[in-house]
């Protein structure tokens, strides 16, 4: 077997870290050296592709689409394949496979037996290979499919059926799109934990449910313990209790504890804790550990109005596909920080964020900065006849579960999403809905249930009964382009108040896509115009919680291109598939500002002498507007020859109501021109606003800069 020098040294390094551990579960990296080729006649199984690599593959790293470049718009079959060593000592102890996600259908080899595969593009899933296992080189063979069908999910969108097009909307990637890596265990693990806090007083009530699973061939009894970390990095709360599990078997093992004084997380300030589980074996040794993040708020939907602890918010923000020229959906975690970063930029403060479960990243992201999420299953465009069908809603449910078991410790996430733009306001579409809130409302019962629906904005507008059945609306409204006239949002909005008098409404999609005008250009001239029209229309009325701008970035897709064009990059984004920024970029975050920063010069005969500054959040009338605690006001004052006069910070505590604050430095001069520059941050160091102001004397019939020295009379 060849081994790359990195690889040879990852693995090693690896397996002395098992070996070292003695008990205690280890996790060993297998992004690296795989081989990959496709296989458009699907014949690899009959000829013997899971015992041995075939000729003319090429060498890859995962996370990886084969979706870029030649195989760009291939569907159908494809392999990959690795080759890697197990020591020995391995054999006795547990080994499971993992896959971050794989898209779409998977079934998977080790050493030429099957051990088992996955339906869905996007959440992970663990196999057991240890009785596959052999000392020395081991090998594994991962065959997937990313074909769709009317009840795979995503599927053909057989509402689209008419118009002779049933494929989804972002572009088909194949591929082991997120990390592999294989965990070894002895005696028990644990599976996961959830983790459920309750404010009430001046304190939060938190437990953490904790499945413990037995991978030995006897029954054990172990100790589990918990270490709550808060926000500043000190543990101020353990926990232990004692569970025992049969041979084989899974327990269950809840611990509780009560903080006082709860640091609590906020949109826009993310005061995150940290839960650390150990699972102990009866002589005390660690034998595994698991540590998930969790916050502490409460979010309530009261009277139309959405609150996070206590207080009324009404946000904005922007979707994002998973997608890019250079990775596809196969993101690395440097892509996802740089426009997550930028999107924060933009002030967002909610997102959907698209149609699948995200990447860990993404939550993580999130959770760090006070953005709250609905995550959602990609069932887009569905027929009643699709969300009938037995086999594709036990299918939904299933993804359904796996998001929630994965990421129901988020912080950011207060909705789960069923479905976008199907047919749920037919008789089986409603029963879909129902049967699916049914679920979340049994595993989490702590989060709120929706989906997003384009039918409420089609003309005739009429009332749908399944929307009293979630515990709000998200709309897709497209007025200005699919949902008829920018004109029209008024009346709809004055419908919808009228229809659902009891329901809160998310704008779950808004914007302009660029097929409704001549160019690039000039789509983005109506973008930013129809974007500040809607945001006008939706902040006058109160019972719209939030508005989502569709989309932040131009992504890749068969459908809603230039005439002429069957594969491209959806004109529909602030910025494009590069990340270049349109125009309709600054607009949009000038308008999702939810603060406001105002100057005035302070003036006397010696000269310009400082200024005075009022940092003012916007009423909860207003569309963003939110609580701002621990902001911090950075000014800097240059003069004309780029020599800083002054600078300083200034701390903004509580911004509910304005805050006036002065900078002062020595006297330039009566002729010098000042440029002064305030920002305001979030605690997390993310702009929330600011005001450039340039000060220029008036002096009549000179320049507003000194002449140069050899110049001056």
């Amino acid at each position: 077997m060849k081994l790359t020098l990195r690889h040879a040294l990852a693995l090693l390094s690896s397996m002395l870290l098992w070996s070292m551990a003695g008990h205690a579960q280890v996790r060993i990296d297998m992004d690296h050296d795989w081989r990959f080729r496709t296989d458009a006649t699907d014949a690899g199984i009959a000829a013997d592709w899971p015992r041995a690599t075939p000729a003319e593959t090429r060498l890859v790293d995962v996370p990886h689409t084969w979706n870029i470049g030649k195989d760009d718009d291939y569907e159908g079959v494809a392999w990959y394949f690795k080759s890697f060593t197990v020591p020995a000592s391995m054999l006795a102890s547990h080994v499971e496979l993992h896959f971050g996600a794989t898209f779409y259908r998977s079934r998977v080899w080790v050493n030429g037996t099957e051990v088992g595969g996955h339906e869905g593009g996007h959440t992970a899933y663990a196999l057991d290979i240890g009785r596959q296992l052999r000392a020395g080189e081991n090998r594994i063979a991962v065959r997937l499919d990313n074909r769709s069908g009317e009840a795979t999910i995503p599927g053909y969108a057989m509402r689209q059926l008419a118009s002779g097009s049933v494929w989804y909307d972002w572009w088909h990637y194949g591929g082991i799109v997120r990390d592999v890596w294989l965990t070894v265990s002895d005696h028990a693990l644990i599976r996961r934990q959830r983790i459920a806090s309750k404010l009430g007083g001046d304190a939060a009530s938190v437990s953490s449910q904790v499945f413990v699973e037995n991978v030995d061939g006897a029954d054990g009894s172990y100790s589990v313990t918990a270490s709550i970390v808060d926000p500043d990095g000190k543990t101020v709360a353990q926990a232990q209790q004692n569970v025992s599990a049969k041979a084989g078997q899974a327990a269950t093992a809840t611990l509780a504890v009560t903080l006082p004084h709860p640091q609590l997380w906020n949109v826009g300030d993310a005061r995150l804790y940290q839960w650390v589980t150990e699972l102990h074996a009866a002589d005390g040794s660690v034998l595994d550990s698991r540590s998930d993040t969790f916050g502490l708020r409460d979010i309530a939907i009261r009277d139309r109005r959405l609150y996070v602890n206590g207080k009324p918010v009404r946000l904005s923000g922007v979707s994002r596909h998973e997608d890019s020229p250079w990775e596809g959906l196969a993101e690395s975690a440097g892509t996802i920080r740089r426009d997550w970063s930028d999107m924060a930029a933009l002030h967002t403060t909610l997102t959907r964020p698209v149609h699948y479960p995200q990447n860990d990243a993404v939550l993580d992201f999130a959770d760090r900065h006070g953005i709250l999420l609905v995550p959602e299953i990609p069932v887009w465009q569905f027929s009643e006849a699709q969300l009938k069908n037995p086999k594709l809603l036990a299918l939904a449910k299933h993804m359904m579960r796996e998001m929630i078991e994965q990421d129901g410790n988020h912080a950011s996430i207060f909705a789960w999403s069923v479905c976008n733009e199907s047919d749920a306001s037919l008789p089986g579409g409603r029963a879909y809905v129902d049967a699916m809130a049914a679920l979340i409302r049994d595993i989490d019962p702590g989060r709120y249930v929706t989906f997003a629906d384009a039918d409420i904005s089609s003309k005739p507008w009429k009332e749908a009964p399944v929307m009293h059945d979630v515990d709000f609306i998200m709309a897709n409204a497209y007025f200005g382009s699919w949902s008829g006239s920018g004109s029209d949002v008024e009346a709809w909005l004055d419908f919808v108040d009228r229809t659902y008098p009891d329901k809160m409404v998310i704008i779950s999609e808004f914007g302009y896509p660029g097929v409704f005008s001549h160019d690039s250009v000039s789509a983005d001239k109506a973008r930013s115009d129809n974007l500040l029209q809607q945001m006008d229309a939706f902040q006058k009325r109160s019972f719209i919680a939030g508005a989502i701008f569709w989309t932040y970035q131009d992504y890749k897709s068969h459908r809603n291109l230039w005439p002429g064009q069957t594969e491209g990059y959806v004109d529909h984004g602030l910025v494009d598939e590069n990340r270049q920024r349109r125009p309709s970029y600054g607009i949009y975050e000038a308008r999702n500002q939810a603060l406001s920063v105002t100057t005035q010069w302070r003036v006397d005969a010696g000269g310009l002498r400082g200024f005075q500054a009022t940092v003012s959040s916007y009423p909860a009338s207003h569309l963003p507007s939110y609580p701002m605690l621990g902001y911090v006001a950075h000014w800097r004052a240059i003069d004309d020859r780029g020599q800083e006069l002054a600078h300083g910070d200034e701390a903004l505590r509580d911004l509910s109501q304005p805050i006036r604050f002065e900078g002062a430095w020595q006297a330039a001069g009566k002729s010098a021109a000042v440029h002064l520059a305030v920002d305001v941050t979030r605690p997390d160091g993310v702009r929330a606003g600011g005001v450039v102001s340039d000060y220029h004397p008036l002096n009549i019939g000179s320049a507003h800069f000194l002449p140069n020295k050899d110049e001056q009379p």
